[in-house]
């Protein structure tokens, strides 16, 4: 009895051993899979980081090439209204519960716009080097053979950059199809007649895709509505500017209140507007003031940032007018203060559009404090824009041009 109780206490030891050898098996071979699978795995690592820095990158180049993009508009008088109707889109998308991720539309075409620029850039650079070789080679011997080569490979130069752009866009004008030209492609699709027949089709398509005709329309309705809200104030300050009785320093009181109260509603208007797209929509103060009681806080950070924060600063550039030539590149300035702005008054409505207003002791008290912040944020802005009729180039008629609420151009006389 005693001999079948130690084999079958054997049994169990080497069973349990054989477990443990198993075991230890198992996990040798585990780690040896995941010794393999290491490199893999930073492979994996290493291959979404270059993607998210190329996305980053491609992100900037596009916000760059948009802000370029709408400082040329502002610069072109009628066009203008192009660049506002962009900027008050914006607002109005957030305002109307879009994203963050979503608030700058055609950024992507802009990119490619500004790609393009590149390219034609660097493109025309070898016929730029050789034109300028053949005039000193002109000037130094006139009608020499020399001069006569060079003007040759300069018309060379410039039909073989005309061949390759061609052949990129055709591509789809990425970067990559600028980088490399595909050559054995090119040589057997560019002579057929489908490879180019498509072009019109897609530039035309492209064209309409950058909605330039819907952002002009919507410039002009919220400049239109913009400038009747101002409209009392600048007839009182026309009429009035040359007088010196006290009459017309009450009158020049009467009309800077009267901008202070439209200044207290005119950014978040104008993000109403964009998001209802109707034009009715820049008078409704009611629903405005429905809206502050939602979240009075988000309106007087997103006023902080409308009046006081981008626009202020900006009216150092607004002393001496710059050149029609160049009047672009404080454009660019402007255009970059001011877009955060939009965004921000578009943030604003759209969480007061997401909450409901709270009761209570602690909740009126919070809105009284918001508004003494906003009514001494309208009050900072109208002290400087009193201040800016002495130092500005435009004199007067900085009442008009608000680059806070209207055109942001820095000149009204230097466009």
């Amino acid at each position: 009895m005693s001999s079948v109780s130690q084999q079958l206490s054997g049994l169990k030891f080497a069973c349990y051993t054989r477990s443990l050898i198993d075991k230890m098996i198992q996990n040798e071979s585990r780690l040896n899979e995941a010794r393999m699978n290491e490199p893999h795995h930073q492979i994996g690592i290493i291959r979404r980081l270059v993607k998210r820095l190329r996305w980053l990158g491609s992100s900037l180049f596009c916000l760059i090439s948009l802000i370029i993009l709408l400082a040329y508009l502002t610069a072109i008088p009628i066009l203008q209204l192009i660049a506002f109707g962009y900027l008050l889109n914006i607002s109005g998308r957030l305002a109307a519960g879009g994203r963050l991720r979503n608030a700058l539309p055609q950024h992507r075409e802009a990119g490619m716009i500004g790609l393009t620029a590149v390219g034609i850039f660097v493109a025309a650079l070898p016929t730029q080097l050789l034109t300028h070789w053949e005039s000193v080679a002109q000037v130094i011997h006139p009608n020499s053979n020399q001069a006569r080569l060079l003007r040759s490979a300069a018309i060379a130069s410039s039909a073989l950059a005309t061949v390759y752009l061609l052949w990129a866009w055709v591509r789809g004008g990425k970067l990559k199809h600028y980088l490399w030209p595909q050559p054995k492609r090119l040589l057997k699709e560019a002579w057929r007649w489908r490879t180019w027949s498509s072009a019109p089709d897609r530039l035309w398509n492209f064209t309409v895709s950058l909605r330039l005709p819907y952002y002009f329309w919507l410039g002009f309705r919220g400049a239109a509505g913009t400038l009747i809200w101002l409209l009392p104030t600048i007839i009182i300050i026309f009429a009035f500017r040359e007088g010196e009785s006290g009459l017309a320093g009450i009158f020049g009181f009467v009309s800077i209140l009267l901008l202070a109260f439209s200044l207290l509603y005119l950014p978040m208007l104008q993000s109403h507007f964009a998001a209802e797209n109707r034009f009715t929509a820049i008078f409704e103060r009611r629903e405005i003031r429905r809206l502050f009681l939602a979240a009075p806080w988000s309106y007087f950070f997103a006023m902080m940032l409308a009046l006081f924060i981008t626009p202020i600063p900006l009216y150092l550039l607004k002393i001496e007018a710059t050149p029609k030539e160049v009047v672009w590149l404080p454009c660019l300035v402007f255009i970059a203060f001011i877009l955060p702005a939009r965004l921000g008054t578009g943030l604003a409505l759209r969480r007061a559009r997401l909450r409901k207003p709270k009761v209570g002791f602690r909740a009126k008290f919070s809105r009284m404090l918001a508004r003494i912040g906003i009514s001494a944020v309208v009050g900072i802005y109208v002290l400087f824009l009193y201040v800016s009729q002495y130092t500005s180039w435009d004199g007067l008629l900085t009442w008009i041009q608000q680059h806070a609420i209207l055109i942001p151009v820095p000149f009204l006389s230097g466009t």
